[in-house]
């Protein structure tokens, strides 16, 4: 199988995301921090870094609380929305064993009982690794990267696969907008090279890398609901 080159999107639809053409399947990008199989009816997550703003204050860093809640807000949507039958996190779902706390647990299998119905995997990422697998009763299959779907390998570390559109995560890639005098804007964006689309960061307080292109590779942006392409930008 040839690796498929960066191609351009559809338009953005009523909910904002935009859908592209690769290897045969659509990979839809959502303003939500996350893309969509719609083929395999397959949500993907990147960095949700589960926990991440309770491992901050345990470190006396005082950050607001509820961001977990927000992320599995934003699920209940997308699957709503979508009909997702699965999710497959990309990588560092919880942020570190301190994530571990009674609260993210609780609301965590709070949300999974009321998503009995969906096949949860974790393609075991840097933070993973240190964190630990999820819970038993969360009922996460756990795998070693890659996994293979299809045409798509996911993945958490961004890599070269031969035969295979990789979907990753673990850079937090965002792109640098500039507008007149010295203004500028950092937007998290997906990240598309030459067989490898990078997923943005869905978690809340995850630090952003900004991305250094070459012509062939195109960036989506994230500019509030909406997907825009920022190839050109």
């Amino acid at each position: 199988m040839s690796l498929a080159a960066p191609c351009a999107p559809t338009p953005a639809d009523a909910h904002g995301a935009l859908a592209i053409e690769m290897a045969g399947e659509s990979l839809t990008l959502l303003p939500e921090k996350a893309a969509y199989l719609s083929a395999r009816q397959t949500l993907l997550v990147a960095d949700a870094h589960l926990g991440k703003a309770v491992s901050y204050r345990h470190l006396g860093v005082p950050v607001p609380s509820g961001t977990t809640e927000q992320g599995l807000a934003t699920l209940d949507v997308l699957v709503a929305r979508l009909g997702a039958r699965r999710i497959v996190f990309l990588g560092d779902l919880l942020h570190s064993v301190h994530a571990r706390s009674a609260a993210t647990l609780a609301a965590v299998q709070a949300w999974r009982h009321a998503h009995a119905q969906l096949q949860l995997t974790l393609v075991r990422g840097n933070h993973d690794e240190r964190a630990g697998d999820p819970p038993a009763d969360w009922d996460v299959e756990v795998v070693d990267e890659p996994l293979h779907i299809g045409p798509w390998a996911l993945c958490h570390h961004p890599q070269h696969l031969e035969g295979a559109q990789v979907l990753a995560g673990h850079l937090h890639p965002c792109v640098t907008l500039r507008g007149r005098g010295r203004d500028r804007l950092r937007l998290p964006c997906f990240w598309q090279r030459e067989g490898i689309t990078v997923l943005p960061a869905f978690g809340a307080f995850t630090g952003m890398h900004a991305v250094r292109r070459v012509p062939s590779e195109r960036v989506y942006a994230i500019a509030g609901h909406e997907v825009v392409d920022a190839t050109l930008a």
